[in-house]
């Protein structure tokens, strides 16, 4: 799906002051451990977070340097470093591995006794940190996350799972379940053990765990470590670090408790753009390789949901957006409610630029549809929600996603959840 390669062994992250955190293991961690879902417990930023497109390099921990005669990582003991702010979202680390499980690790049958299935409506988090020679490295986005096809729509996620590359691993929190580093490492297909982390074997390895500021080190099997909430677990291949990294996030908004139902021909919000697509959108010859049809064959079919946000205030989403006299495009609007229905005769990746395009309006991260800004961006999926940081045109439209795009202040205090009229 949320083009990650960057330097082996770069470390980046977004280094911003953030007035409300929703708190990693470091201070500023909610007793609830409900973590980025932004159920009970989650706080809202007090202030409009930075642009997605000016980000901090943030360094590395220093390696620690090796004593004469040193034979393992415990030779040096390492002490936690100050607590960085990171934007829920932001890549941390080297990109080494590839994005999603191997061959080997959960393509949706059952690993681990975890299933892969419809994501939960409530999720919270542990962060993990690999380092090898004192460099982080990036753990990989979508570990965990099955693509949609022909007969499953909808795809599928497992338990614990990755959305993005800021080392979140994110946990299903409805069942009471717990699960172990071991269960994420077979999901990814990845070995994990005393002297293998994910193919990085280089001796000496150590694990550390930092627990709301109390750090430890754990010397047990490594695929036993219990993932806890909100706890940041640090994993040394090679030269140790001396420092060991924590953070403080600023996670997506709650989710406000009462659902917007959305009602075919119905409207969500207040009039702003004419319906319709735009003289400089889709006249009927493909758009991007998307094509208007006047009897589509739709084999496809599922809904995604866009809410477009401007000072605090909900702009409708135009109507007939991609619908012709003549014909009608694959991705098109049929009302005011935000919904955008993908009706195509077979399974491709649908992105929201796409969208824009067969509307005819500029999609960037300063522009929406014409309104000049800096844009957030929070992705929804069924209860699993982040910030999105990248490029706006390549997010995916996929079942039951809601886009929430924020332009301008306030901040949105709340992220809107749906009663959708064709749920799938």
């Amino acid at each position: 799906m949320l083009q990650r390669l960057g330097s082996r062994f770069v470390a980046m992250g977004l280094v911003l002051t953030c007035a409300a955190c929703g708190g990693g293991g470091g201070s500023g961690a909610d007793s609830a451990g409900t973590g980025s879902n932004g159920a009970a417990g989650a706080t809202t930023p007090a202030s409009n977070p930075a642009p997605a497109s000016s980000p901090t390099p943030a360094s590395s921990p220093t390696p620690a340097s090796s004593p004469s005669g040193a034979s393992d990582a415990s030779a040096t003991t390492p002490k936690l470093a100050a607590a960085t702010p990171i934007i829920d979202g932001t890549t941390l680390g080297g990109a080494i591995w590839p994005a999603g499980a191997t061959s080997s690790g959960g393509t949706g049958q059952p690993v681990g006794g975890l299933n892969c299935a419809l994501r939960s409506t409530a999720y919270t988090y542990a962060h993990l940190s690999i380092y090898q020679n004192g460099q982080l490295l990036t753990l990989p986005p979508s570990i965990g996350m099955v693509e949609p096809t022909m007969t499953t729509p909808t795809g599928c996620a497992y338990p614990v799972h990755t959305v993005d590359s800021s080392g979140k691993i994110h946990m299903d929190a409805t069942t009471g379940a717990t699960y172990t580093l071991g269960q994420f490492f077979s999901i990814w297909g990845e070995p994990l053990s005393a002297s293998n982390v994910a193919g990085l074997s280089g001796a000496p390895i150590a694990i550390y765990v930092n627990n709301g500021g109390t750090l430890t080190q754990y010397t047990g099997d490594p695929a036993s470590l219990v993932l806890t909430p909100h706890a940041e677990i640090t994993i040394m291949v090679g030269t140790p670090v001396t420092q060991v990294p924590t953070y403080t996030w600023t996670d997506p908004p709650p989710f406000d408790p009462n659902p917007v139902t959305l009602v075919f021909g119905g409207v969500v919000g207040t009039s702003f753009w004419p319906n319709g697509t735009t003289s400089t959108g889709g006249t009927g010859t493909p758009v991007d390789g998307l094509t208007c049809a006047p009897d589509m064959s739709v084999l496809y079919h599922v809904h995604a949901h866009l809410a477009i946000i401007k000072d605090g205030q909900w702009l409708a989403l135009p109507m007939n957006v991609g619908i012709l006299s003549q014909c009608t495009y694959e991705m098109h609007t049929h009302d005011n409610t935000g919904i955008i229905h993908i009706e195509a005769p077979n399974l491709k990746t649908y992105t929201l630029g796409e969208f824009f395009d067969i509307w005819g309006e500029p999609l960037t991260n300063t522009n929406v549809a014409g309104i000049m800004g800096n844009v957030v961006a929070y992705i929804n999926d069924n209860g699993d929600s982040r910030r999105y940081m990248g490029d706006l045109r390549s997010i995916e439209l996929t079942s039951l996603r809601d886009i929430t795009l924020q332009i301008g202040t306030p901040p949105v205090s709340t992220l809107a959840t749906y009663s959708w009229y064709e749920p799938q």
